[in-house]
């Protein structure tokens, strides 16, 4: 464990994202998320830099300052394996189940946790929680399906909100879904995916976690998946 004494979440943001780089595997490509937490992986990245292959981006803006820091940036269809895949999380659970998508880059960020060998997840305390679903449920939908998909989430007992004047790097809308209490989330992530319209959800739970490197003010701790 790392004593890091009193600090603000970005300090444990920068902590936690330094401690990641343990976790890279030098000489090959590593899969990057997206985020405020992995923003800072992305800047700490860039000290180890001639010591990995290059990168592959789940968003946009994760690939655009990948590159600012010279970073080769693949494209996941050319990368033979992955293994390992670094991202943050809106919520996660000890079970290591993540609501994510608060950035609106789930789908690609499932894409690529997929393919990789190891997820890695990296976040501060405050996202550590009993249950799912106080972070609003991120959807992506194709826009001919925004009204169905709407009406199919109220019947899950959720309260569907139109993210405003937002696409994703996919050219989707999001709705954000408020008001569920996840106690299943792989029964639910499966359950959203079959809406028609539904491209993808926030819910990281069939392919959770491997390893989560929680950052609190005792320090940097390291939680792995259990079974």
């Amino acid at each position: 464990m790392l004593g890091c004494g009193q600090m603000t979440q970005d300090e444990l943001k920068a902590l936690v994202a330094r401690e990641a780089l343990k976790q890279v595997v030098e000489d090959a490509v590593v899969g990057v998320g997206s985020g405020s937490t992995v923003n800072q992986f992305i800047d700490a990245l860039a000290s180890i830099k001639g010591r990995i292959e290059g990168a592959v981006a789940a968003s946009e803006a994760s690939a655009e300052r990948l590159r600012k820091h010279g970073i080769r940036v693949f494209d996941l269809n050319s990368v033979n394996e992955l293994p390992v895949y670094i991202d943050g999380a809106d919520e996660i659970t000890e079970h290591l189940h993540m609501v994510k998508g608060g950035g609106g880059a789930l789908t690609r960020e499932k894409i690529v946790a997929a393919v990789a060998r190891k997820f890695v997840c990296i976040c501060d305390a405050s996202k550590l929680v009993g249950v799912l679903g106080k972070f609003p449920l991120p959807v992506e939908v194709i826009p001919m399906a925004r009204s169905h998909v709407g009406r199919e989430l109220r019947k899950l007992g959720a309260h569907p909100e139109l993210r405003e004047n937002y696409r994703t790097d996919n050219g989707n809308l999001i709705i954000d879904c408020h008001g569920l209490t996840i106690v299943d989330p792989p029964r639910l992530e499966a359950d959203l995916n079959n809406i028609a319209g539904v491209v993808c959800n926030g819910i990281f739970a069939r392919r959770a976690a491997d390893v989560l490197l929680l950052g609190a003010p005792t320090g940097v701790t390291t939680r792995l998946k259990s079974g």
